[in-house]
Parts: C-alpha cells; structure tokens; sequence
C-alpha cells in the first residue's frame, strides 16, 4: 500500500545487512549510510546472514547488498534464503567498478532490485534505498484489509463535487429506479455504475456491462436480446443476450447516446413492458433487471437533431448523475493517485512513488482524458521507474510543462519596491499579476530554488547550507524530505 502522503522524502531510517569480505568497502558504506541515518552490519558468511533474515519482522525496514567478490552459487543461496523470507528484504547488489557488474555473475537468477556502483552518487544511493523502501511496503500490502477490487476504481477523492456524487450514490442505490450518468469520456461513469449496483440489495447478482457505441447497429439487438438458433446466418445455436445474463442484477449500458433509432425503439420496450424476446422467437420473456445508463453526449441536443428520441430520454432520466471532468475537482488528484498506485499493488503489477512537486504538477495539468488519463500515466510511471520515486523532472513533457511555464512566470513576474520603516531599508516584493497566482505553489517554489541555491554554494553540505539559510539542520533535513530534494555530488559525511 502506498504511504499516507506518496510523497518523495529521504529514505526511512533503516538497515542493510552487507555481506562482504572487503574492509574498505565496508567501512565506506557505513560513512555513507550512517550519513543519512541508516545502519550497517556485515556478514562475511552465508549461515550468519541466514540467521539474521530468519529474525526479521514486520517492522524492520531491512536490505541486503551482496559484494562484488561473492561466487555465482554464494548470491545464488542467499537469493533463495531471501525469497523464503516474510516479508523478503530488497536485494541490492554492490558494484565496485563498471568492468564486475554482481548481478551479471547469476545471469538474472537472483532477484536484484537495484544495482549500487560504488563510489557512491547521493542521488542514485538515495533512489535505491526510496525503492527499497517501497518494496518493503509492497510485500506488507497483501496482509492489509483492502476494500473489495470491484470498489476499488478510483471513485474516490475529497472535493465537493466527489462528496456530492457519493451521496446521490448513497441515496438511489438502493432503490429500483432508472440512473443516467453524463459525463466526458474517462470521467468513471462506469465506476458510478457498479458502485450503485454493488452498493444496492441486487449486489449479489450480476452486472453486465455493454458498450452500445462499440458493436454495430445490426448485432446489437442480438447483443442484447439474444437470438435462437438458425435466426439469421452463423446463429448455429441459441445464445442468451445481456438482459437475461443479467438478471435480477444490474444491465449497464454505456454509450447509450450511439445507439440507433430503431434500437432505441425496442430497448423503450423492453423498459416499459419488462419483457423481451429473443431474435428469431415470439416467446416473450420476463425481465427483473435494473438499467443504469451511461453516455458522453449531450442527449437533449441529440433530441433536437432527431438523433435521439424525446420519450426514451424520459425513461432513462428518472435520476440523473453528472461526472465532472478532472480539471474541475483537481483537489481529488493526490487520492486518485494513491488510489491507482494501491491498485496497481493489488493486481500485482509493481508500485510507484510520486513527489509532491510531481503531483502539483499533475494538479495543474488540464486533463482532456480524464481519471482514465491519470490511471494510463500512473500506470506508465510504474513501469519506467519501478518501485521507484518520480518528481518532477522525470514526468512527461506535457504533464510537466505547467509547472515549468509556472516558473518562467514568476521569474518574469513585476517587481515593485515600498520604504520599510527604516528610510534606509527597501523592501523589493513580486506585484501580484492580473490574472493572480496560486501563492501555496508560489511559495513552495521560491523555498525550493532557495534552498537548492544554498545546497549549491556549500557544495551539498545540509550543515553549511543550513548555516547559509539561517536555519537549524534538522529543519532544513525535514525541508528536504519535504521537497525531495537530491543533491547529484557524492555523499559527504561532513
């Protein structure tokens, strides 16, 4: 499961467990990892390290580097006494030089989340241990109380418009009437959908969901009615169509504005008689379902064009539910983006981290695909930087381009100058523009760039940098997790 904030921080305070045979090695690893709060301890032989993986509990935050001098069959057996470990450490492999890459010596048999060249880069030794850190997250995930998988699509979030739509959910599903849902595309119409059925007493029978706008006009009546056998050419057996496959249950039709007219004349039908018959027989057949409808078109518009007949309109608009598009609830972002990472995790398909400057991006982005957009990019994310962190810079030109025009903006804002109260003392303050600013990312902005100017000038040192700030360490070491600041020099112990 993803952390509560998803956000890039330094690494946890935590362990690695390093079996190597090099003094020098070892002595290095551990300046470096003490630097940053972490502990070292060294195994030299195979026994001892399975002994320590075998004390290991849920809340040990514990990785194991494996040296550059161990044999093929050592990382072998020590990757199999990794794999029967619950929960199973991350392994790292130590590389002293580009020429003895440890990972080559199993030809991939021994699961490597990350590779560490030594001598050491912050950045990269940061990243590896953020990425250990999330695999330890991801192998506690199965044993957490998850909401059922058919819940869990992104309908989720803490705008008003979100709590809105919840609580008309709330307040239909358990009735019988007839719910259209309006919407652009990959606004989760379809979320809606099956969050009224399995919110509602038909929850235990099927939902059947059909996209009207995807089978041509000619089968759709098949689709959804059924036919009997020899009905037309290639019916070589009777079939049973959606409506009986969903009885008792829930029919969702999606894309019910792309259905054509002599369908839609049938489907009103069926929803005034209750009844239907399958294509090729006269025998009329009793229908208990529900009908939950779904387009992304403007339906009375379409009624005007005689695209759409007034009278089935009618039928379907008993209670209408209209999806906002992502741009207009951009507060939901952070919890549509832990919500996608979470599933993600449940299907078993790697994990991801996001900076909050990578999500004030997203929050900015304008969206014209919507959630289905955002699942797309998440999902994208977490197969190029697997158990990885992604900030800013490593987003997509696109997604990234509002907070970089943000910057350009600000740098260029007016500049006004006011006296202070000491005649001698000019005060010089950005003139708020005309079409105004968000001042949270404003200010979020001007402290990053400041505090990497000080990171800068001091060379990387938190302590001197601190100085420069005028501030204390510590505060500036929670401003970097904050920020996710990383600094691309080695890692120094001063």
């Amino acid at each position: 499961m993803p952390n509560e904030s998803n956000i890039k921080k330094m690494p946890e305070s935590g362990c690695v467990l390093l079996v190597d045979s090099d003094n020098e090695r070892i002595k290095y690893l551990r300046n470096i990892l003490q630097f940053i709060d972490y502990n070292l301890e060294e195994y030299s032989d195979i026994d001892r390290i399975e002994a320590r993986i075998a004390t290991l509990s849920d809340t040990d935050f514990i990785s194991v580097a494996l040296g550059p001098d161990l044999t093929s069959d050592e990382i072998e057996t020590i990757a199999q006494i990794i794999d029967k470990a619950n929960p199973s450490p991350a392994l790292i492999a130590i590389t002293a030089d580009s020429d003895t890459d440890t990972r080559a010596k199993t030809k991939g048999a021994a699961p490597f989340l990350a590779s560490l060249t030594l001598p050491a880069r912050y950045d990269e030794l940061v990243d590896i241990l953020h990425k250990a850190q999330i695999y330890h997250e991801q192998q506690l995930a199965p044993r957490a109380t998850k909401r059922p998988l058919e819940l869990f699509r992104s309908l989720s979030g803490n705008s008003r418009a979100t709590r809105q739509i919840n609580k008309m959910i709330e307040q239909v599903a358990d009735t019988e009437a007839t719910v259209l849902i309006l919407g652009e595309s990959g606004t989760g119409k379809e979320v809606v959908a099956r969050k009224l059925h399995y919110s509602s007493s038909r929850r235990g029978k099927p939902f059947v969901p059909i996209n009207c706008g995807a089978i041509p006009s000619d089968l759709l009546e098949s689709e959804l009615f059924g036919h009997e056998k020899g009905a037309f050419t290639g019916a070589i057996s009777s079939r049973q169509g959606r409506f009986e496959m969903a009885e008792g249950g829930t029919l969702f039709l999606d894309e019910i504005g792309d259905m054509s007219m002599p369908m839609q004349v049938k489907l009103l039908r069926v929803l005034q008689e209750r009844s239907f018959e399958r294509v090729g027989s006269n025998k009329p057949i009793h229908c208990n379902v529900r009908i939950i409808a779904a387009t992304h078109r403007d339906l009375e518009q379409s009624i005007r064009e005689d695209k759409f007949r007034e009278d089935l309109f009618y039928r379907l608009n008993v209670f209408p539910i209209e999806m906002p598009p992502l741009r207009d609830r951009v507060e939901d972002i952070p919890v549509l983006t832990n919500d996608l990472i979470s599933r993600i995790e449940t299907e078993k398909r790697g994990s991801v981290r996001l900076t909050p400057a990578a999500v004030m991006a997203l929050s900015q982005y304008r969206w014209p695909g919507n959630v289905r957009e955002l699942a797309n990019l998440i999902e994208r994310l977490a197969i190029l930087y697997p158990y990885g962190v992604v900030d800013v810079k490593d987003l997509p030109e696109k997604f990234r381009g509002s907070i970089r025009m943000l910057s350009e903006h600000e740098a260029d804002l007016p500049m006004v100058q006011a006296r202070g109260e000491d005649t001698a003392t000019v005060v010089t303050a950005a003139r708020l523009p005309s079409d105004g600013l968000d001042l949270k990312v404003h200010l979020n902005n001007l402290e990053m760039n400041l505090i990497r100017q000080a990171l800068d000038e001091s060379e990387g040192v938190v302590a001197h940098a601190a100085k420069r700030l005028k501030m204390r360490r510590t505060t500036l070491v929670e401003k970097l997790r904050k920020y996710g600041l990383q600094r691309s020099n080695e890692v120094s112990t001063i």
